[in-house]
């Protein structure tokens, strides 16, 4: 298996070392490719109580190949930006080499790694049917705007030098690879750092068991009965390094996957490029919406009519978004566009209601359920939201209704109370989405995750983890302040004013009774408003109407 492999195919490219790096088993190593400069890479003293190694090299997003030999064949050689393969030692073997190179125009910066493992260690990727290599030891990464899943090849027990590998699908008993377990582990890089260097330096917290185990977060466990893929959230513009760890439980050993990275965008194209997250068209709709936000968190009770339409585009906004977006193609700034006319047109909608008919049910109902629609958001982005329960559509869209509706009939015996904290906290969570459209947080995907969910059906399989560090403190923070004060200030000033104000449209009509029957009320004397604009229209025709003659005109006679 580990002889080095002859050109079979016609197509297979071969490129020349020139240069030779010295590895040593455990120790990563730092150094540059260049396109028309491969390296070879040698590990020389390999203990005798080694079986096989992983050599795994990465990069930040610049491809580069490893090889056994410098013929590059698909069953002998990866190319990416986190790669590896497994070299399997013959007998009294104590040298090993590599041939590293890259296509990309531009120098590539690299860290790789050998590592030792013995013959009780279970072997990654050494039952591997799905890819092309014969014993494959690489996570393959995929991700879109909603998640990111990670497959790997099943493991295969150790065994000795110059031994026949154990079979992998024959038996399934304790004595097969059957037994086996995969911790699947997650680690976040520093928030708003793309930078090489930190990508770079992270890696090396996640190549070996022990640092990984130290470091990461393990996010789930498969036994070899289930499917080797995992999805979960895709953060566009967070660095996020993935590994799999697989263990032995009955000899008390394992193994690590080469770990695979991704910042869920591009450093290459343009659309969607890593250096410029936030489109303008969501800069401009979130900044007007924060800023409407924050007027809403500390004046939205007194200003009632406007709260309702700040409430009204929001309840109209989030589900016409979701059918436009499910139903059409169109482009994210034309769906943009067309949800801020919808809810633009919902939240005059609900004002209207109010102002005609004086109704407080309905109008409440649309507050109190924005506010559990919040709610009910923060409850499912806890780590209650990875449950396994909740990946069925039907009890997580039930459960999460049923949160949200329960908000309002919690408040139904004080009604001003819920508006004042419907203000406070969704006025004030308005400025954590504007934020995100310049900086990254995690706090947004509270809502975001919901939809999400709303959007794309195999979200619901998709792990919800986020990483929660100094920015995301600090925002919340200011998400909290901003709430309390909003809350604390309208209800000092609403103290000794009536609940919510009286019946706009009877008030609009008594005064228009009033004007009518008094005379001596100086509004009395004033033309109605269909008169008055006919005179100024008159009053604007006469200004570009010529002057006609008055009849015979003689000269002054001195």
């Amino acid at each position: 298996m580990n002889k080095e492999p002859q050109p079979i195919f016609p197509s297979c490219h071969r490129f020349q070392s020139r240069g030779l790096l010295e590895f040593s088993v455990g120790k990563f190593r730092y150094f540059t490719l260049k396109r028309p400069s491969p390296e070879e890479a040698i590990l020389r003293h390999i203990s005798s109580n080694v079986t096989f190694l992983i050599f795994q090299i990465h990069s930040q997003y610049q491809n580069t190949t490893i090889s056994f030999s410098e013929t590059l064949l698909p069953n002998a050689s990866e190319t990416g930006t986190d790669k590896g393969l497994v070299f399997i030692l013959r007998p009294e073997q104590s040298m090993c080499t590599w041939h590293l190179a890259t296509l990309d125009a531009k120098p590539v910066q690299n860290v790789a790694i050998p590592l030792s493992y013995s013959e009780r260690d279970p072997i990654p990727g050494g039952c591997n049917l799905e890819f092309d290599l014969d014993i494959d030891p690489n996570i393959y990464l995929e991700y879109n705007f909603f998640e990111t899943t990670i497959k790997f090849a099943p493991a295969n027990l150790g065994y000795a030098r110059g031994a026949d590998p154990p079979p992998c699908d024959i038996q399934t008993g304790r004595g097969s690879r059957w037994r086996l377990q995969y911790d699947v582990y997650q680690y976040f890089l520093p928030e708003n750092d793309l930078t090489e260097e930190a990508l770079l330096r992270h890696l090396r917290r996640m190549a070996e068991v022990p640092q990984v185990k130290a470091s990461a977060v393990k996010v789930v466990t498969l036994t070899a009965n289930d499917k080797t893929s995992v999805s979960f959230s895709s953060l566009r513009g967070q660095g996020v390094i993935y590994n799999v760890i697989v263990r032995d439980p009955f000899l008390n050993t394992s193994a690590a996957y080469v770990p695979a990275h991704t910042y869920t965008c591009s450093f290459v194209t343009t659309e969607g490029n890593c250096s410029s997250l936030g489109r303008v068209s969501s800069k401009v709709f979130f900044t007007l919406f924060a800023l409407l936000g924050l007027f809403i968190c500390f004046f939205g009770h007194r200003f009632w009519k406007t709260e309702l339409f700040f409430m009204g585009f929001i309840f109209v906004g989030f589900f016409f978004y979701i059918l436009i977006t499910r139903l059409t193609p169109l482009t994210y700034d034309v769906l943009l566009a067309l949800t801020a006319v919808a809810g633009s047109v919902g939240g005059v909608f609900l004002a209207a209601v109010w102002w005609r008919f004086g109704v407080l049910a309905p109008c409440l109902l649309c507050v109190g359920l924005v506010l559990g629609f919040l709610v009910s958001s923060v409850t499912f982005f806890t780590p209650l939201g990875n449950l396994k329960l909740f990946r069925d559509d039907a009890i997580f869209w039930v459960t999460f209704s049923c949160i949200a509706v329960v908000i309002p009939v919690v408040f139904i015996g004080c009604l001003r109370i819920l508006n004042i904290l419907t203000c406070g906290l969704v006025g004030s969570y308005s400025m954590v989405l504007a934020i995100h459209s310049y900086l990254y947080t995690s706090l947004s995907y509270i809502t975001l995750n919901v939809l999400k969910r709303a959007l794309h059906v195999d979200f619901r399989g998709a792990f919800l983890n986020v990483p929660f560090q100094t920015n995301d403190f600090i925002i919340l923070a200011v998400w909290g302040m901003l709430a309390v004060s909003g809350i604390t200030f309208q209800i000092r000033r609403e103290r000794g004013q009536p609940f919510f104000p009286p019946h706009p449209y009877k008030l609009w009509k008594r005064e228009r009774e009033r004007r009518v029957t008094n005379i001596l009320d100086p509004s009395h004397h004033i033309p109605p408003l269909r008169e008055r604009l006919r005179g100024r229209l008159a009053r604007i025709k006469e200004l570009f109407r010529k002057e006609q003659p008055a009849g015979e005109r003689t000269p002054l006679l001195l």
